[in-house]
């Protein structure tokens, strides 16, 4: 049988060793105690998930507001206290929501040229602007 380990990295060593707990048990148990042994991982990974996601969302708005905010505007519009020519984008306007996140993790690690727009890839890690990007999204909803 495969190891759940091939599934990914998501999942965290505390899942792994309930993954693996359930392989060992599949070998030797019935099939109502592997549901329940299965049930009981899945819940555990998606609190997991829920945890981090609210920290991942909690450190982008604390990114957000040391970075972001004077340019951006405390909603994302793109009225914030500093003005520049071109305009600040609006971040939650229908042609920024259009764009794969992708372009915008690009937009915010390389700047955007002939625009007031750095480059952040010096400052933020990847991880860092990952979560300011899921903060900025929130904006839209």
């Amino acid at each position: 049988m495969k190891s759940a380990r091939g599934f990914g990295n998501a999942c965290s060593i505390r899942q792994h060793a309930v993954v693996d707990g359930v392989i060992e048990v599949m070998k030797s148990t019935n099939l109502s105690t592997l549901c329940v042994l299965t049930t009981a991982c899945w819940f555990m990974a998606f609190t997991t998930s829920l945890a981090s996601n609210e920290r991942n969302l909690v450190r982008g708005k604390t990114l957000y507001d040391k970075y972001c905010l004077a340019c951006h505007g405390p909603q994302g519009r793109g009225d914030g206290t500093t003005q520049f020519d071109p305009p600040v984008a609006d971040l939650t306007s229908s042609d920024v929501l259009a764009k794969p996140d992708s372009r915008l993790l690009k937009s915010i690690h390389e700047g955007r040229p002939n625009t007031a727009m750095d480059a952040w890839k010096s400052k933020l890690s990847d991880e860092a602007i990952r979560d300011v990007l899921a903060y900025a999204l929130t904006f839209s909803r």
